[in-house]
């Protein structure tokens, strides 16, 4: 993956580069939003394209030399189309956040209100946090999830959107561990002239995949990431309707961000052709599978989860009656090789740098061709470090054993073990 004339150049970059392969291979990457591109999207990403200056779009190019461009963003585009079903694409976004932003100023007026999940419930920054740029511009309204359940309330929801009357509602989450049925979100912004936003980032790969409902039927507007469950690199695209599409592109280029990233568009399509292979959908069926074998043992350890389970890639662990914290936890399963990330749980006590929970998935040890049998492993391992928190010997020991199981999956052939 290293060639010598990053070596030749900057040993000093270049070992902290080996020493990232070294932890990837060596520890369990629980990371919902985390995966392994594959060799030749990483390929596509590394490549000359990251030299090619191209603001603007197919045909309407400020710089000359665009031709061979133009094509790649063409396939990148005819192939989101075909695997989504979508009117129109714009594959230009350089992250999540940024396409989020960007349908903003497409379909808002400053100071309009956008109705979206509540960060600490599950929703994400990028929704309308406070300090965030959406926060500055528009009017925010938060829904939440229902307090016994912690699933959304449709008819909650249903009301707060006719009271509030926002102008946009956002249906989407980073934390939210079952399935979405986007229909009758399409029914309460029609009941009150809203446009319908899916912030499909965590669950694309899921859509693509066949085994979580899909959005775009129903909305408006689709963003998503292609890093997640869908297993590319670091970035964004859109889906929406015809009607957008002028908008959206104008909110992306020049709007919100200048020249797009070729060599990430390449690896992009390079993604969304992974993606349309049969064999995508045994993984998507499979990280799921994983998800809830993982969820059962967690359970059958005597850890709460939020929900009760999980119908996706994720679910989160409510630490509150093991007296310890979400940061804590993290750090003692890092110590044993086993990485999460702390996360808050609903209506929870404690901050978000503390949190009472931690969120786990399974994209990346799906990808690595983990199953059932070793998701079992894994969750006695979290149990057994979680409930002897203060034994550092046992840490060590799931480190060892750990450190076996990669060894038995590496993430690419051929990867060195050392």
């Amino acid at each position: 993956m290293i060639t010598d004339s990053l070596k030749n150049v900057d040993q000093e970059i270049e070992r902290l580069i080996q020493r990232e392969i070294y932890r990837q291979q060596h520890t369990l990457v629980l990371i919902p939003s985390e995966n392994y591109a594959s060799l030749a999207v990483l390929e596509a990403q590394g490549s000359v394209l990251n030299n090619k200056y191209a603001e603007g779009y197919i045909g309407k190019r400020y710089y000359q030399g665009c031709k061979l461009i133009d094509e790649i963003e063409y396939i990148a585009i005819k192939r989101a189309k075909e695997l989504f079903g979508a009117e129109y694409v714009n594959v230009q976004p350089h992250s999540g956040t940024g396409a989020n932003i960007a349908v903003y100023q497409a379909l808002l007026k400053p100071g309009e209100k956008i109705l979206s999940l509540k960060l600490t419930q599950g929703g994400h920054l990028s929704h309308g946090k406070e300090g965030s740029l959406p926060f500055k511009y528009h009017t925010i309204v938060n829904y939440g999830v229902d307090r016994k359940t912690e699933r959304f309330d449709l008819d909650e929801i249903r009301k707060l959107a006719k009271k509030e009357k926002p102008r946009l509602i956002i249906v989407g989450a980073s934390s939210y561990p079952r399935r979405i049925d986007f229909k009758p979100w399409r029914e309460i912004a029609d009941e009150i002239g809203a446009y319908l936003m899916v912030d499909a980032a965590h669950i694309i790969g899921l859509i693509a995949g066949g085994v979580h409902p899909d959005p775009v039927p129903y909305a408006d507007v689709v963003t998503a990431t292609t890093q997640k469950t869908l297993r590319g690199p670091r970035g964004a695209f859109i889906l929406c309707r015809k009607e957008f599409a002028s908008a959206i592109d104008k909110a992306v280029f020049p709007g919100t961000q200048g020249g797009p990233f070729m060599h990430i568009i390449a690896a992009k399509a390079v993604c969304f052709k992974e993606a349309s292979d049969p064999s995508f959908k045994d993984y998507q069926r499979q990280i799921v599978a994983n998800c809830r074998s993982l969820a059962d043992v967690l359970v059958n350890e005597g850890f709460r989860l939020v929900t009760g389970g999980t119908d996706n890639h994720l679910l989160i662990i409510d630490l509150s009656s093991q007296k310890l914290t979400g940061e804590q936890a993290a750090i003692l399963l890092e110590e044993a090789g086993i990485i999460v990330n702390k996360n808050c749980i609903p209506f929870d006590p404690l901050p978000p740098s503390i949190t009472s929970g931690i969120r786990l998935g399974t994209p990346a040890l799906t990808t690595r061709g983990m199953k059932e049998e070793q998701m079992r492993l894994i969750g006695q391992w979290i149990g057994e470090v979680l409930k002897n928190p203060h034994k550092k010997q046992i840490r060590e020991k799931i480190r060892t054993k750990v450190e076996g199981l990669c060894r038995d999956f590496p993430i690419y052939k051929g990867f060195s073990q050392e």
